[in-house]
């Protein structure tokens, strides 16, 4: 058994679509950024994840399937977005 890693469940793929999609693909971010809403009905996301991803949950984000590094880099990329001059873009 593997304690370093976890496979999310098959049940937190949209959840952890979005938060790769919010990592990597600019122009679904800036989507978000305009309109989270419309961004997530874009994926598919439930009741549960909507809210967590909307307050920024990490930890409840975790709990719902969703992979530590995407949620952390997810963040990340919100943040250099709405704060832009705080982080150098790599």
């Amino acid at each position: 058994m593997n304690h370093h890693y976890f496979f999310p469940p098959a049940s937190a793929y949209a959840l952890n679509r979005c938060l790769f999609r919010l990592k990597s693909d600019a122009a679904f971010r800036a989507r978000y950024l305009a309109d989270p809403d419309a961004a997530m009905d874009e994926l598919g996301l439930d009741a549960d994840g909507r809210a967590a991803l909307r307050d920024r949950a990490r930890d409840r984000l975790v709990a719902l399937g969703a992979h530590p590094y995407l949620v952390f880099m997810a963040e990340l990329r919100i943040g250099m977005e709405r704060s832009s001059a705080a982080f150098e873009h790599f």
